[in-house]
């Protein structure tokens, strides 16, 4: 009898809490259209941090999305000044708790996190793969659902930098920046 071999495909599971019921409702139906196995969860952005170490225990993410609203309280000063930023400090301190549970479950994941005008800066620092806004500008609500997409469908071999993702942004690099990061889609040769 032959030997006949299928390939498996599997996109990494992604997890995202939005901090806006409609946008999370939104991203729900985005990722559903593109056949994407995700997890949606609208959590208020002071909340987030509270209760992601319980999701990533439950879900086990291989990409967790982090936004929301935010915005600058005075527009055009005080850029590094986290008290200038409505939500960024939410952000911030979930990346934060999610790196702790990726040390101690030695489970690695890849990190979206922030929203319109964020302080991009200190949330790539605290240690997000990539994030909003280096321009301090409005996001496009599809731009961490797009970032979440090419993750989720890259080979795990071949690394994905923001410069081939920032061509489908609306904004490019003034909305979304970020480091190169490893895709998370395996590929399994099974026997049948």
């Amino acid at each position: 009898m032959e030997d006949r071999r299928i390939k498996i495909e599997r996109t990494g599971t992604i997890l995202h809490l939005d901090g806006d019921k409609k946008y999370a409702e939104k991203s729900k139906v985005y990722y559903k259209r593109m056949g994407l196995n995700a997890i949606v969860k609208n959590i208020s952005e002071k909340e987030q941090a509270e209760v992601i170490t319980d999701l990533l225990n439950q879900f086990e993410p291989d990409i967790l999305i982090i936004t929301g609203h935010d915005k600058m309280i005075k527009k055009g000063k005080r850029y590094y000044d986290i008290c200038n930023y409505q939500n960024s400090k939410h952000f911030i301190n979930t990346v934060l708790k999610a790196r702790k549970w990726e040390h101690i479950s030695g489970k690695e994941i890849t990190i979206f996190a922030g929203a319109c005008q964020s302080f991009y800066e200190a949330i790539m620092k605290s240690g997000a793969n990539f994030a909003s806004s280096p321009g301090r500008i409005l996001i496009d609500f599809e731009d961490p659902l797009i970032v979440a997409k090419k993750i989720a469908t890259t080979e795990k071999h071949k690394y994905i930098s923001i410069e081939e993702i920032s061509k489908f942004l609306r904004d490019g690099t003034k909305g979304v920046g970020g480091i190169r990061k490893q895709g998370k889609k395996r590929s399994n040769n099974t026997v049948i």
